[in-house]
């Protein structure tokens, strides 16, 4: 999965785990909460994953701008 798929798919769940929490908190649904909250969690990993792999990415371009003296 690239970086920017890793980002959207993160921002999706975070945004599905925020309404499973907002839904969980309306209706009284503690196992509702629960689970957003846990996607919401796996969505940020997921954005963070993605952002490490922009930084990487980064980082090797650079490294090999530098052996080719650029």
């Amino acid at each position: 999965m690239s970086s920017t798929d890793d980002k959207a798919t993160g921002t999706a769940n975070d945004v599905v785990g925020n309404v499973k929490q907002v839904v969980g908190n309306a209706t009284g649904n503690d196992s509702m909460k629960a689970e957003g909250a846990a996607q919401e969690t796996k969505g940020d990993a997921q954005k963070a994953l993605g952002n490490a792999k922009d930084a990487v990415g980064g980082a090797l371009k650079n490294a090999g701008d530098a052996i080719k003296g650029k």
